[in-house]
């Protein structure tokens, strides 16, 4: 029987990959289930691979969309809330865009569940986790898709039915974080201290996330 959490010796051997099973997903998430059942509640996942947790959480998620079933807009805009809250880093290419399109997948299939195909929603759940699973290295805290940058992470903010959309560098949170400050991943109930962003973008209404690009 095939190995699920190996792909071969020689990833193991270069970058120390080895998937965690479904179960331990499962019993590592039970612990903050509370965290699961609240939309925008944030992960981040800073050894991603191709998925697992985050689709683990996605799913959880997704479920909570059944109060939203009846009206194609509240749920289109809390599918938004819910995918933005989901962040990765993998320092592997091949699995950081399987873990993108897992999770672009799962969230556009509970979409068509409900409603007509849409190739605006489609476009926008896309262009989310562009922004929120990174090509990168957590320990250097670079992108390693050869633009020799900082990782950044992008905040979005739902203000009544416009998109607040800012990006912060992953230095700049960790070091919050160091100093024993609050920041864009702070536990629920704790204040919450952002530091300045790098980039601020106009406000857009949420139906028109990812149409520019």
């Amino acid at each position: 029987m095939k190995n699920k959490q190996v792909k071969s010796k020689q990833r193991v051997t270069n970058h120390g990959e080895v998937f965690t099973n479904q179960r331990e997903v499962d019993a590592m998430l039970d612990l903050v289930q509370h965290e699961c059942e609240r939309l925008d509640s944030r992960f981040l996942e800073p050894a991603c691979g191709d998925g697992n947790f985050l689709e683990t959480i996605l799913k959880r998620k997704l479920a909570l969309l059944k109060h939203y079933k009846n009206s194609e807009i509240d749920f289109i805009k809390n599918l938004y809330v819910l995918l933005s809250s989901l962040y990765g880093v993998e320092i592997l290419e091949d699995n950081t865009i399987k873990c993108r399109e897992r999770l672009s997948n799962i969230a556009y299939i509970a979409f068509k569940c409900n409603f007509k195909d849409n190739e605006i929603v489609k476009k926008a759940i896309d262009f989310i986790l562009q922004k929120n699973i990174i090509h990168g290295d957590a320990l250097t805290l670079m992108r390693v898709d050869g633009s020799n940058k900082p990782i950044t992470f992008t905040e979005w903010s739902l203000l009544n039915d416009k998109i607040l959309r800012r990006e912060f560098t992953l230095d700049a949170l960790l070091k919050n974080e160091a100093n024993s400050e609050y920041n864009l991943f702070s536990v629920a109930g704790e204040d919450i201290y952002i530091p300045t962003p790098i980039k601020e973008y106009p406000l857009i209404p949420f139906m028109d996330i990812g149409q520019d690009v």
